[in-house]
């Protein structure tokens, strides 16, 4: 063996071959934040479940239309998935940190948790955190509806820098929004 001071067996079966001097090299390092993203993608994240506004409801220009998803595992959080890599096992646990509706109006509404549904007794009374009032109807729009999305955010901690993984799903929803006119 000229020019080598030995051989060992890589990790594959074969032979490195390392030159008169040179210390073999260091074990890899795992980087546990590959290894918590790794544990982010086996997650099972899906779509948020829009339960409001329904596809078969009718809605009216310039009441609160309240909107809200049906929350579970894996359409909110929390959710949960580990990874191994090289003996360092992570953990991660994701949740939705914000549903951002889109309404096909032009506007969009950004909402910080799944949003509280709607009761009878609650009347013309503004939703406490998830409404978009329509100021025209859709009548003009393909389909008579008002074409929209609902976008979760998931989130899990990043381990190293403070900082978070970030995944997005979306549902699409429609809206037929009509206008009322009282006739004295």
């Amino acid at each position: 063996m000229t020019g080598s001071r030995g051989a060992r067996a890589s990790d594959c079966g074969g032979v490195v071959f390392l030159p008169n001097g040179q210390d073999a090299p260091a074990a890899p390092t795992i980087d546990p934040e590959l290894v918590a993203r790794r544990a982010a993608v086996s997650m099972r994240l899906e779509p948020p479940k829009v339960a409001s506004p329904r596809a078969a409801g009718t809605y009216v220009v310039g009441m609160p239309m309240w909107m809200w998803v049906t929350p579970s595992p894996s359409t909110f959080g929390s959710a949960t998935a580990s990874a191994t890599a090289g003996g360092v096992t992570v953990t991660a646990t994701a949740k939705v940190t914000r549903v951002r509706w889109a309404m096909g109006d032009g506007t969009t509404v950004t909402c910080r948790g799944p949003g509280t549904p709607y009761r009878q007794s609650r009347g013309k009374a503004m939703s406490p955190d998830c409404a978009h009032l329509y100021e025209r109807p859709s009548c003009e729009q393909p389909g008579g509806r008002f074409k929209g999305t609902a976008t979760a955010t998931w989130t899990a901690p990043a381990l190293n820098d403070g900082g978070t993984l970030t995944e997005t799903r979306s549902t699409p929803f429609t809206a037929a929004v009509h206008e009322v006119q009282v006739v004295n």
